[in-house]
């Protein structure tokens, strides 16, 4: 399933939100704690927003055309979850008014992995 996703996850990444650039430019090349992450991965049937593969953990940011659908985010959390992650969710809103509130509780997550590795 991953590979037919690769495409998707390329034009994703082309055309990435504000929010998603604005929190990308703080997780790009190691930013953050030294935690790798990766932008638009497949996961399973889905493309994360952002992923630390070392910490097993996803970043996903959620826009106004979420917010009806939140419910429809459980079984998408749930598969990636499956796949051995932990799933953390921000609205793009929060990103762009705080985003070192942002930074914080994903340094917190990194923190929480570094402390209990599975």
């Amino acid at each position: 399933m991953e590979k037919r996703l690769t495409p998707v996850a390329r034009r994703l990444r082309r055309a990435m939100t504000e929010a998603e650039t604005q929190l990308w430019r703080h997780l790009r090349g190691s930013g953050l704690e030294g935690a790798k992450f990766v932008r638009q991965f497949p996961i399973g049937a889905h493309v994360a927003d952002f992923v630390c593969r070392s910490a097993r953990l996803v970043v996903e940011l959620d826009g106004r055309q979420h917010s009806a659908e939140a419910e429809a985010d459980a079984p998408r959390t749930a598969s990636i979850e499956a796949h051995g992650y932990r799933v953390i969710r921000f609205w793009n809103n929060d990103v762009l008014a705080n985003t070192e509130g942002v930074l914080e509780a994903i340094r917190q997550e990194l923190l929480i992995a570094r402390n209990h590795p599975d």
